[in-house]
């Protein structure tokens, strides 16, 4: 009877501990992409204003920095939204008679998370 438990003790060690598993490579795609929404005649004559600031508390490209960049690219008023999880930096083209910095700062407020909007400006034209 010791033999036979013995055996199975030694079997179940054997096959447990056999590492087997190779790692997964899981490739996640970086690039930041604009979001771009088909203008109508009214959004022809509107006045768009570019807008740069910062945000911190973004911890990933794929969740946060995409997450807000949708959120943003959806506002009224928003011609189109680039957030870079790199340099912590989103880039607005926004029509000034609908949105202005505040409701960029609460748009981005709404997301879930802590994020931190700063050094919001201004610019003729987006940094590279």
């Amino acid at each position: 009877m010791k033999k036979i438990l013995f055996i199975c003790v030694m079997t179940l060690a054997i096959v447990s501990c056999k590492d087997n598993t190779t790692p997964k490579t899981i490739s996640v795609d970086t690039q930041t992409k604009t979001v771009t929404k088909e203008t109508s005649k009214e959004d022809l004559a509107a006045n768009y204003n570019k807008a740069e600031f910062k945000i911190d508390g973004m911890t990933c490209a794929v969740g946060c920095a995409k997450r807000i960049e949708s959120k943003l690219a959806a506002m009224e008023g928003v011609k189109s939204a680039t957030v870079d999880f790199e340099q912590k930096l989103a880039k607005v083209e926004y029509n000034d008679a609908k949105v202005d910095f505040e409701a960029l700062t609460n748009q981005v407020a709404k997301v879930p998370g802590e994020y931190k909007v700063s050094d919001m400006k201004n610019v003729e034209a987006f940094t590279k």
